[in-house]
């Protein structure tokens, strides 16, 4: 599948999320796509972190909590990678305070209006969206000292260059922590191949030792996994996806084997001073 295709419906599905206050996924399940609360709470997020942030930021996008294991401090610079209406972002900002600062990126321009407005409403001063692609972040070279991200990386067809990306911009003794899906084997070819799954988390999903080596060739050190579980056949296919691959012949079975092989992990790591 096109890197500019996957980017481009992608970026139309998040579109409607934002213009909806809905799930990236129309009318259906999957991991981003049912009821934000009820996501929210099975994914590590606190009834208090839910009524902390601006009505409309959380859109129960998510496939974990990376705030809740990021230790972030007083103080410090905090970058988001695929911001959203900026729930994280949000919640960082709270954990940093005034002398702190987050930075959200996103490349969904609906998506950066509703966390701006969002920002306006809440009055966060210590807060800024930027438009742009994870794979070529708008940010200094080792500018942030904590990087998270909550289930984004797996929609980048090049999570390669995201690692990278990553990396460049963190400062010394940074670290990072992303929540993501990643697969225990590989997906039945009709999966990879379908747009619907790719939008809705799925097919963009790398096998999990590969994922965690693209973290440590792009330099980062102590790369963990923290924690890792299983979701339910009806969290991981999105409605159109789901259709999709049963027209194509997946039985029942194959289905949840299928969803059996996706995980949500919790990774950590280190950028450690040279020399």
């Amino acid at each position: 599948m096109e890197e500019e295709k996957i980017k481009k419906e992608v970026r139309t599905r998040y579109a409607k999320a934002a213009k909806s206050s809905s799930s990236c996924c129309p009318s259906s399940a999957g991991c981003c796509s049912a009821p934000n609360k009820q996501v929210s709470k099975m994914i590590g997020y606190s009834d208090e972190e839910m009524c902390a942030v601006p009505e409309g930021a959380n859109l129960g996008l998510g496939c974990g909590n990376p705030i809740a294991l990021a230790s972030l401090k007083e103080g410090e610079r905090v970058l988001d990678l695929g911001s959203g209406a900026g729930f994280d972002v949000f919640l960082a900002a709270k954990k940093v305070g005034s002398q702190g600062s987050v930075i959200g990126v996103d490349m969904t321009p609906e998506m950066l209006d509703k966390a701006r407005a969002n920002a306006k409403k809440g009055n966060y001063a210590n807060v800024e969206f930027r438009l742009g692609e994870i794979e070529n972040l708008p940010v200094a070279d080792n500018s942030v000292d904590v990087i998270i991200s909550n289930c984004v990386i797996n929609l980048a067809p090049n999570k390669k260059r995201v690692f990278e990306e990553a990396f460049r911009v963190l400062a010394p003794n940074g670290r990072l922590m992303v929540s993501d899906l990643v697969l225990r084997k590989k997906l039945p070819a009709s999966v990879q191949k379908n747009v619907d799954a790719y939008a809705g988390c799925i097919a963009g999903a790398e096998l999990e030792d590969k994922y965690l080596e693209q973290i440590q060739n792009a330099g980062f050190q102590d790369v963990q996994v923290i924690d890792e579980q299983t979701y339910p056949l009806e969290y991981v296919f999105g409605e159109a996806a789901f259709k999709n691959v049963i027209d194509q012949g997946m039985t029942q079975e194959e289905l949840k084997e299928t969803a059996n092989s996706i995980v949500s992990i919790k990774v950590s790591a280190l950028k450690k001073p040279t020399g």
